[in-house]
């Protein structure tokens, strides 16, 4: 019998990315989304996949070396629609149908722009898609050679919104609302001032009207929380506002008479913090209703993972209009929950530990598709029958690399923070741990912070763990899943209780009779680079660090980020924010770079030169002032990547990037004697 190997770096080749899984209307099949690297050239290129849900019949369906994405089903399930480069792979995806029963593909638009979402109307006569228009100078630079190998020559921008991290800077226009014929492809821009841009647009059960989310405020870039929902008639061409409630909105969806709108929002006014609740509102009265009261859990799909992230879905309406199916963050796992509209108890589709994404029903609601992940299992593709909750795994597509790996194992753990709060955490141990022995260990701390780290595969943890460290991760005061007390408890308090839950989480850690509490290490990406700075600014209990793509000094983050202003809801204590130079200190305060002068532990900073996100400058700034205090200290720098580059970024720097943090440990955290 062949002995199962320890997971590699390179492994990230191997692995295919599993998304955007959508059953057909008579609940027979499933299409979804395959991605996969072609390793010599390092492109990613995505295909669309069928298979039967009775675990049957399973074939690809889209070949070639293209991206093709975001499968649909016509209503009557004999046409899917998808995105697709395949055209020309140097210009943004256009729109194409294909017929399910056999044919070629067809191109269905020429847009002149980029089209980030669509939805089929109900009678499957039209395409409702979302579209931000190019630059007229990018369009004649594409048509022009010459001009296209010299490049753009100059940028120009009246808003703050400029810039997008994994997107880079963006045209003058926002996102509008197009409809597109189904058959010819005829297209008509339905929305198209310029002062606003148009989200999460859908279609009213009788196709009559279009609700979508906007911001008309007059400068909405500084006021997002006055997100309001609009209802467009297709008939006479008007709009009108539905008031609802101050914060953001996202993911609308309407009952089966039409008369309700579901929608995920945060009350209030700081982005930071907002934890996102289910809320119904009447269409005749406006009357607002927070479905979720009374239950502590936030709507979100925000489980940490390396691979591609699990798609949120719009809250589902049953058929009936009695209940609403959502997704929701809770204690390391996202769920599949259900709610009765006229409010009640909460029940659980999918309550088992681990991720759930894409969920997707029948026509008449007889079958589930959803793609699934847990802590040792890569994302695949389920169905579920709803009349016996029967469930099968479909796609296999990662299963043998799981099955050929020894990744060790993970023990997940409660204990007390500092406060005799509740925390959760997990540890990773090497596959060749040994009872009796003491070992090297990596605290990692997960980005956000609104996020959390838990029963999602991580190929980092096990490829660190299969180095010989035990990996450790906890998800501190500031994240989501334990409810709004522990997710808004670093409201205007960085630093302070989150750091108290990380030592509490070390002390624990270190108190282990495996652990060698000499050889500590701290690493962590955004937020987690943040924490990480903090740390070593506040404690010199690790022998080594790595920051990744950090926050540091929140004076300069502010205008740099293409978050822009809305940082300073960083250092808010409540609703009300307000820039560094109403308040200089109070930014500075909650800035790590402020107490760098206290650091000796060795630290590697990790920074992506194209994160829009976290500035590069934010890395700059620790490096050249632990050089200055000749604590050691290198930089690494990758090219052309943004802030995502753990998960989404070049494999050959993915790789690299692994590679340089399992050589800055084992400089600092390994003995001489071989480890």
């Amino acid at each position: 019998m062949t002995e199962n190997r320890k997971i590699t770096a390179e492994d990230l080749y191997k692995i295919k990315n599993i998304s955007h899984a959508r059953i057909s209307p008579d609940g027979k099949k499933v299409v979804y989304v395959v991605q996969r690297v072609e390793q010599d050239s390092e492109k990613k290129f995505a295909n669309l996949w069928v298979v039967s849900t009775d675990g049957g019949e399973h074939a690809q369906f889209t070949t070639g070396n293209q991206s093709d994405n975001n499968p649909e089903w016509s209503p009557d399930g004999k046409t899917i629609a998808f995105l697709s480069n395949r055209d020309n792979t140097d210009l943004p995806a256009q729109l194409y149908t294909i017929p399910f029963g056999g044919g070629e593909a067809k191109k269905l638009t020429d847009i002149k722009g980029m089209i980030s979402s669509f939805t089929w109307s109900p009678d499957g006569k039209s395409i409702l898609a979302t579209v931000t228009l190019a630059d007229e100078d990018f369009i004649k630079r594409m048509k022009d050679e010459k001009k296209k190998k010299l490049g753009i020559v100059y940028r120009e921008y009246d808003t703050v919104q400029y810039k997008m991290d994994g997107v880079g800077y963006l045209p003058q226009a926002r996102p509008h609302l197009w409809l597109i014929k189904a058959d010819d492809g005829t297209a008509e821009q339905l929305t198209e001032d310029d002062r606003y841009g148009e989200d999460s647009p859908t279609f009213s059960p009788d196709g009559k009207h279009i609700a979508f989310v906007s911001n008309h405020a007059e400068r909405p870039e500084f006021e997002p929380w006055k997100d309001e929902i609009y209802l467009y008639s297709l008939s006479d061409k008007t709009t009108k506002m539905i008031p609802s409630l101050v914060g953001g909105k996202h993911h609308l969806s309407f009952s089966p008479d039409g008369k309700v709108l579901a929608f995920f929002g945060a009350e209030g006014k700081n982005l930071w913090h907002g934890y996102t609740r289910l809320f119904t509102i009447a269409l005749d009265t406006g009357e607002v209703k927070r479905l979720t009261k009374g239950f502590d859990f936030s709507c979100e799909s925000h489980t940490l993972t390396d691979m591609s992230p699990m798609e949120l879905m719009p809250a589902h309406w049953s058929n009936d209009g009695k209940k609403l199916i959502f997704q929701i963050d809770y204690h390391g796992s996202t769920l599949l929950a259900a709610l009765p509209a006229a409010g009640g108890d909460v029940e659980f589709l999918i309550d088992e530990g681990g991720v759930v994404g894409s969920p997707c029903f029948s026509a008449n609601e007889d079958m589930l598709s959803f793609i699934s992940a847990g802590i040792d299992r890569l994302a695949e593709v389920f169905s579920m029958n709803m009349s016996g909750n029967d469930t099968k795994q479909l796609s296999f597509h990662n299963q043998a690399l799981v099955e050929e790996l020894d990744l060790g194992t993970v023990e997940e753990v409660w204990f007390k923070g500092p406060d005799g709060n509740d925390l959760q955490g997990w540890i990773t141990f090497p596959p060749d741990y040994e009872e009796g022995k003491t070992y090297p260990s990596i605290l990692e701390i997960h980005g956000g912070p609104t996020a959390q780290y838990g029963k999602n595969f991580m190929h980092e943890f096990y490829y660190l763990a299969a180095q010989g460290y035990v990996v450790y991760y906890t998800n501190p005061r500031g994240g989501t899943g334990y409810g709004e007390d522990h997710c808004k408890a670093i409201l205007g308090d960085w630093g302070n209780k989150d750091y108290g839950d990380l030592m509490a989480w070390v002390d624990y850690i270190q108190e282990q009779t495996y652990i060698d509490q000499e050889r500590m290490g701290v690493t962590g990406g955004s937020y987690g680079g943040y924490m990480t700075v903090w740390i070593i600014g506040h404690t010199n209990r690790f022998a080594a660090a790595v920051s990744q793509r950090c926050v540091s000094n929140l004076t300069s983050m502010w205008g740099s980020s293409d978050m822009s202003w809305a940082t300073q809801g960083m250092v808010a204590k409540g609703d009300e924010t307000f820039p560094p130079f109403i308040d200089f200190d109070l930014f500075w305060r909650y800035s790590p770079i402020a107490y760098i002068g206290n650091a000796s532990t060795p630290t590697m900073l990790i920074h992506s030169e194209s994160d829009f996100r976290c500035p590069i400058e934010q890395s700059e700034q620790v490096f050249v002032a632990l050089q200055y205090l000749d604590v050691p200290s290198k930089m690494v720098r990758f090219p052309d990547e943004s802030h995502g580059l753990s998960r989404g970024g070049r494999t050959d720097r993915r790789i690299v990037r692994l590679e340089q943090i399992r050589g800055w440990f084992d400089q600092y955290l390994k003995d001489q004697a071989g480890d």
